[in-house]
């Protein structure tokens, strides 16, 4: 009986069905649901036969309306007509174009799309009389503050969270003097308020600029304020949230990116002479290559070459400081140069008494080589007592912002 019901109810609506089909026509038409008109470059895509391709060496304006099926007179023409808004001349390998192509059998080539970059592209509009012209995509900029506890590298957090990577490197600058990145440990919090650019309001172009930030550093939130003393000046320089500047006179390492692999020690077990000895520097291990900076600015002192320091570079700041890096893959300064802060002055490699790739950075208090990283070092000019209120006024809602989100992200800005 339970089998029979099934096959009872599938004859009724059989049954339903052929009714229905006497009563009412049956259509041979199938419905195909209009495409949607997809708009790019201030055509209808739909109305044409669409190429999108790239230049690559070999590549000229010529050569492509040439496979277009244009003459070297007709060629000559357009160039002429186009010149003073596009200069054929200046296209580039890599770049992007577009065809747009009549629907007919001979696909004749209706317009040239040519994209520079992300945001501009020059048109030349060869359907009635040739014309051209550039467009600039409108740009939006948004506001975004993210809030998040370190688990790797501040490159790999902001990867997760879907932020332009290349921030992490202003960050790092920003920071540069007040925070040792090495130092950084796994759980330590940070927040950022950023700008971000969409092109035509959906497409992510990256990060436009930073504004305000707090990281948390050996217990303590370090905040970082952008802010121009002199309104009619470009300069910006960066302070916490009492006015405090955060520029000191030395960069807190040689490098952006790597990693200590040796301290200072009165007493080191040399890893290539095999004895035990002073090792009077701090090393930092990084790829070979790796861009190695001054950490203040001087002048170049010596630059050469020893058995044991392999290609080194040492930098004179001041009648109280010097600084030396060894083991360099090679050497960008010459002696009698003067260098400004972060400056690039060579590469790390494994030159001299080296296991492995890395920079030792020596450092001279009064001619006697010390711990850097144990030394309190001075300061740059701070804020000027008449600006400070124009400060905190313009901080106020930034740092509002950045303590409420990490607030609703951690529930407290201090750890339990």
């Amino acid at each position: 009986m339970k089998r029979l019901i099934p096959l009872l109810a599938l004859l009724v609506i059989g049954l339903n069905s052929c009714q229905k089909s006497k009563d009412e026509p049956i259509s041979k038409k199938i419905m195909v649901g209009k495409l949607p008109e997809t708009m790019e470059f201030g055509f209808k895509l739909n109305d044409f036969n669409v190429v999108r391709d790239t230049i690559v060496s070999g590549d000229t304006f010529g050569s492509i309306l040439g496979k277009q099926g244009f003459n070297p007179s007709q060629i000559h023409e357009i160039v002429e007509k186009v010149r003073d808004t596009f200069d054929v001349r200046k296209i580039r390998i890599g770049k992007a174009y577009t065809l747009l192509q009549s629907k007919s059998a001979d696909h004749k080539l209706q317009a040239f799309v040519y994209q520079p970059d992300r945001l501009s592209y020059y048109v030349v509009d060869l359907r009635d009389s040739v014309t051209a012209y550039k467009k600039v995509k409108p740009v939006k900029i948004r506001r975004r503050t993210i809030a998040a506890s370190l688990d790797g590298s501040l490159t790999e957090e902001l990867e997760k969270q879907h932020v332009d990577t290349g921030l992490a490197t202003q960050i790092s600058q920003v920071y540069a003097w007040s925070i040792d990145f090495f130092k950084l440990q796994k759980g330590d919090r940070f927040a950022i308020t950023f700008t971000e650019r969409y092109i035509n309001d959906s497409v992510y172009d990256g990060v436009e600029d930073f504004e305000a930030a707090f990281f948390e550093y050996k217990g303590k939130l370090v905040y970082a304020f952008p802010f121009k003393q002199d309104t009619t000046s470009n300069r910006v320089d960066y302070y916490d949230e009492e006015g405090k500047v955060l520029k000191n006179f030395f960069l807190k390492a040689p490098l952006k990116f790597s990693r200590i692999s040796s301290r200072f020690s009165r007493n080191r077990f040399h890893p290539v002479q095999q004895i035990w000895k002073a090792h009077k520097g701090t090393d930092y291990a990084a790829a070979t290559g790796t861009p190695i900076m001054t950490t203040a600015a001087g002048v170049v002192e010596q630059t050469g070459y020893t058995a044991g320091n392999g290609n080194f570079v040492k930098v004179k700041h001041n009648g109280t400081y010097s600084t030396q890096y060894l083991h360099m893959s090679k050497i960008l300064v010459r002696r009698g140069q003067r260098v400004s802060q972060g400056q690039v002055i060579g590469k790390v490699g494994s030159t001299g008494l080296a296991t492995g790739p890395h920079v030792c950075y020596r450092f001279w208090k009064n001619g006697v080589q010390v711990d850097p990283l144990r030394l309190k070092l001075p300061n740059s000019v701070p804020m000027n007592d008449k600006y400070k209120p124009r400060f905190l006024s313009e901080i106020a809602p930034l740092k509002k912002t950045l303590d409420s989100v990490a607030i609703a992200k951690f529930g407290s800005l201090q750890k339990a």
